[in-house]
């Protein structure tokens, strides 16, 4: 049976987006193996999530913006290709400096692909955005699926490589089924002159003050002071320049309507602590003894629970309003993280943990559907490509901060512990019951930190979104 131009659109812009998800999870799971490869510390490894993190958060406006003038279909083709050429010279790099800026290219790539995807379904699918974007987020859970076992199994049987060739393939079915789709648009919104003052400040700002956050807690932060002082500036100046322009890349008007301001903040809070739990518990599993391919095997749930439910929370939301849902969903988030606090050993994975991924997945797939859809939303079809840009810079901006705040955090008290200078937290070889114990206080105390921090976010949800706005039609 065909399919139908819409169902190509989903298909196509579903596994597009699924290029960031399986680059993202197997990384992750690699990530042991590539600071033994590489010659990595604890930051080293930071820095090959992060700086792909980072390059997202400085263009998804631009992403965004290119697409309401351009065309999101244009827009979304070229991130691809982009995406996929860099994923080649990931799986080439011969040192840490090289895979570093293959994976900003791939960041760069990502920006385009992701806020073009979203905005490009809210355009198609219109009041039913909800449904869509939930089932958009079940297919791509699909992804989510099958990448961390496959990262696992290349890193542990082949090579980490691997994990960034398989992005060839999947770009070419993408531009494939991109061709069948729903073309764009005729001009969905004026072409205007880019802001590229806006744009450099952004990443100047978010840039240095990561750099402060992951490379302070190794060197000392009062001999980084001067990037903290740039990266503050930076923000500051973009802020203002926003304000003057004519053309801007953030339009502040946005932020006077309530639903898109409160989803944004929730956003920002939520996605900083899901990224905290994703990187650093995947870490500690591998810590604790666990292959490369048994931690990824572990978070697989969570990605079976988002196919089974995504699609039914995205509906409801519609149906309802979303404000139960992004109040009760990062209470689970939180629980979950908190018991993942309290695995001592390997024993305690498959007991504490089980229950804490059941939580954990339950609250993911409560808000990842609801908190797009009320951000996209909230504003007129014509912005919906700058909406996107900004609900997935807050995101990655969220889980840039978070993840440098508990590597941070994992740093310094673990630092605290020891007096071998040469030690690394976390290390996979670390034999010391001294060095291991440091390392699980430290990894503890930034779990205590990020569910924390998600139970912020439950509070932003049930006192700052609206279900009434939710339910209005706005065009």
């Amino acid at each position: 049976m065909a399919l139908s131009k819409r169902q190509y659109t989903l298909a196509a812009t579903a596994l597009g987006s699924s290029l960031a998800f399986i680059d993202g999870t197997a990384v992750i799971v690699a990530l042991p193996t590539m600071q033994k490869a590489l010659n990595l510390g604890l930051a080293g490894e930071q820095w090959i999530f992060l700086s792909y993190s980072l390059s997202l958060a400085a263009l998804y406006l631009v992403g965004g913006a290119l697409g309401d003038r351009y065309g999101r279909r244009k827009i979304f083709n070229y991130g691809v290709i982009g995406f996929a050429l860099a994923s080649v010279l990931a799986g080439l790099a011969p040192n840490a400096a090289v895979i570093i800026v293959a994976r900003v290219l791939q960041g760069i790539g990502g920006a385009f692909v992701t806020t073009n995807s979203l905005a490009w379904l809210r355009s198609v699918y219109g009041d039913h955005a909800g449904k869509a974007i939930g089932l958009w987020t079940a297919l791509t859970g699909i992804s989510t699926v099958i990448a961390p076992p496959l990262g696992g199994a290349l890193t542990q049987w082949l090579s980490w490589r691997y994990i960034f060739y398989i992005n060839l393939p999947l770009a070419f079915l993408i531009i494939y089924w991109s061709a069948q789709a729903v073309p764009d648009k005729e001009k969905e919104a004026e072409p205007t002159p880019l802001d590229i003052p806006g744009s450099l400040l952004i990443a100047s700002g978010f840039g240095f003050l990561t750099y402060y956050l992951v490379e302070g807690a190794k060197t000392g932060f009062s001999r980084l002071w001067w990037t903290l002082l740039i990266g503050g500036v930076s923000l500051a100046a973009f802020v203002a320049v926003e304000l003057k322009s004519r053309h801007p890349m953030l339009p502040f008007k946005f932020f006077k309507i309530r639903n898109f301001s409160f989803s944004n903040l929730e956003t920002l809070l939520l996605y900083g602590a899901l990224n905290g739990v994703f990187i650093y518990f995947t870490l500690y599993l591998q810590f604790l003894g666990l292959t490369p391919l048994s931690s990824s095997l572990f978070l697989v749930p969570t990605s079976l629970v988002l196919i089974a439910l995504a699609r039914y929370f995205g509906g409801l939301a519609d149906l309802h309003g979303p404000r139960m849902l992004l109040s009760v969903g990062p209470v689970l988030i939180a629980a979950g993280s908190l018991l993942f606090s309290i695995i001592n050993s390997k024993n305690d994975i498959w007991l504490r943990g089980s229950l804490g991924i059941v939580l954990f997945s339950l609250g993911l797939a409560m808000i990842v559907a609801p908190i797009t859809t009320t951000a996209l939303k909230s504003v007129p079809s014509k912005f919906a490509g700058i909406a996107s840009g900004l609900n997935n810079t807050v995101a990655r901006i969220g889980g840039l901060i978070v993840i440098a705040i508990a590597g941070m955090i994992i740093s310094i008290i673990f630092a605290s512990s020891t007096t071998d200078k040469s030690a690394v937290p976390l290390d996979l070889h670390q034999q010391s019951p001294s060095l291991r114990q440091a390392s699980h206080h430290g990894y503890q105390v930034a779990m205590w930190s990020v569910a924390g921090l998600a139970l912020f976010s439950a509070a932003v949800g049930w006192f700052g979104i609206s279900d009434k706005l939710a339910r209005e039609k706005i065009t």
